[in-house]
């Protein structure tokens, strides 16, 4: 596992305390889970998504995540619509581990209360929090 100081946590995105992550784009949502998470997770081996038109509900189970070490239900930062996922994870799960902001994305959320996302911590907030579990 890598020091947390090591960890990255981008500021265009949103976090919550299961280690979910959200990045706001247009009325929709792009989710995925954190530096953090993929690192205590060890080597992910599979992951299970909702179908696309699934309605997810703020701070819900939308999916699961399996790693060498464990499985884990993923939870979903925000309501609404699933409108896509990242379907090259099906054969490709380690992109969580290698790229969880940009290749590792799970799902992508038709936003149904953007005001949901005021609810959520910023980079800052989310690495203080961190450093506390640490």
């Amino acid at each position: 596992m890598k020091d947390v100081s090591q960890l990255k946590f981008p500021d265009d995105v949103r976090y919550v305390e299961s280690h979910e992550w959200v990045k706001e784009e247009g009325g929709r949502a792009r989710i995925g889970i954190t530096d953090y998470a993929q690192d205590q997770l060890g080597d992910i081996v599979f992951v299970e998504l909702p179908a696309p038109g699934t309605a997810v509900k703020y701070m819900e189970k939308f999916g699961e995540i399996e790693s060498v070490k464990a499985v884990s239900e993923l939870f979903s930062p925000v309501s609404g619509e699933v409108t896509e996922i990242n379907a090259a994870l099906a054969d490709n799960p380690e992109r969580v581990n290698d790229s969880p902001y940009d290749e590792g994305w799970m799902a992508k959320v038709r936003l149904d209360d953007p005001s949901e996302l005021d609810k959520l911590m910023t980079a800052e907030q989310y690495d203080q929090y961190i450093q506390e579990l640490s």
